[in-house]
């Protein structure tokens, strides 16, 4: 009988994003492809350290207790360039590090994106800017992670999740017409289309699949009043009052939902998160990423015309102050 994926939340995860592989990438782009296997043969015993994901595919697969042993909610499945010689080391490693991910693609020197629709993906985590782009380009909802490995605390057995807004869980259709027209353009846009809901963006199903296991917790506390709620998730946005509204009320038109919503108008979402702590953090805007990757598990959803190349007669958004109210990422 065939291994069914519908109903099941499924993230693809490239080893890249897994673990830390930066002694493997430097061997391969100083030395070429044969030094590359002939390191990762000659290391095959040797575990991979963590890498940016890896506290949050550990926390979670984790929530898989919530349900039969035979019958998961959540599957994580390695999408990778390796082929199956060196992609080897990575199942090594993975069963090293006892996580539960049995199930793997590799692709010799090329994109595995392609089979993200059939694997029922709503998430696709790299390293590989290219990769994450051609996913993104095709319409596919993916992220590059960034910045180095945080401390992963083991006592801390919850999953926190933030996300950004605008271009992340919406469409990027509103940072457009701030783009054009400016803040309080933006704003009159927004008001006089408070009840009208964004169109959804690249993670929009993911969070729907984080909800439909927060609603198993809410049954297991039902029957079990001693089981400790583990799921969080928030939203960081730089929208303020009065586009708060439109936002709040797109999340409930999808039928999904947030436990936390910061609405910041311009201040500095990397000191947020050193307080929040999530395990994750996706945003479409580099000018936040470059502050919250300093701390935490960082992702890059580049949709959007925020992320298309720069024209140079006009000035970066890198310029920008944080302050100016502005980008409503």
């Amino acid at each position: 009988m065939a291994y069914e994926l519908a109903g099941r939340l499924v993230v693809g995860v490239a080893s890249s994003a897994l673990f830390d592989l930066t002694d493997s990438d430097r061997v391969f782009r100083e030395d070429g492809e044969d030094a590359y296997r002939a390191h990762q043969e000659g290391h095959l015993d040797v575990t991979l350290a963590p890498g940016v994901a890896f506290p949050f595919v550990k926390r979670l697969l984790s929530l898989n207790n919530l349900g039969p042993e035979d019958d998961p909610l959540v599957e994580v499945i390695v999408l990778s360039r390796n082929d199956p010689d060196t992609g080897l080391r990575v199942m090594r490693s993975i069963r090293a590090h006892k996580l539960p991910i049995s199930r793997a693609i590799f692709k010799q020197g090329r994109a595995p994106y392609s089979y993200m629709p059939v694997l029922n993906m709503s998430l696709f985590l790299s390293a590989d800017e290219d990769d994450v782009r051609e996913a993104v380009a095709a319409g596919l909802p993916a992220g590059r992670v960034l910045g180095p490995m945080q401390r992963d605390d083991e006592d801390d057995t919850d999953l926190r999740i933030a996300f950004d807004f605008d271009g992340v869980l919406a469409s990027d259709q509103s940072e457009q017409v701030y783009q054009r027209e400016g803040i309080e353009k933006f704003r009159d846009y927004e008001v006089a289309h408070a009840d009208v809901p964004h169109d959804a963006g690249p993670l929009k199903d993911f969070l729907a699949g984080i909800n439909r296991i927060q609603q198993r917790e809410e049954d297991r506390r039902r029957t079990d009043p001693r089981y400790r709620l583990r799921v969080s998730v928030s939203i960081v946005t730089a929208r303020n009052s009065p586009a708060d509204e439109r936002a709040v009320k797109s999340l409930k038109r999808w039928g999904v939902r947030v436990n936390d919503a910061f609405f910041l108008g311009g201040i500095d979402k990397g000191r947020i998160m050193e307080v929040l702590r999530p395990h994750i953090f996706f945003d479409d805007q580099r000018v936040h990423l470059d502050s919250t990757a300093r701390t935490t598990p960082s992702v890059h959803i580049p949709i959007g015309q925020m992320n298309e190349p720069a024209r140079t007669d006009e000035p970066s958004q890198l310029d920008e102050p944080a302050n100016a109210g502005g980008a409503v990422g």
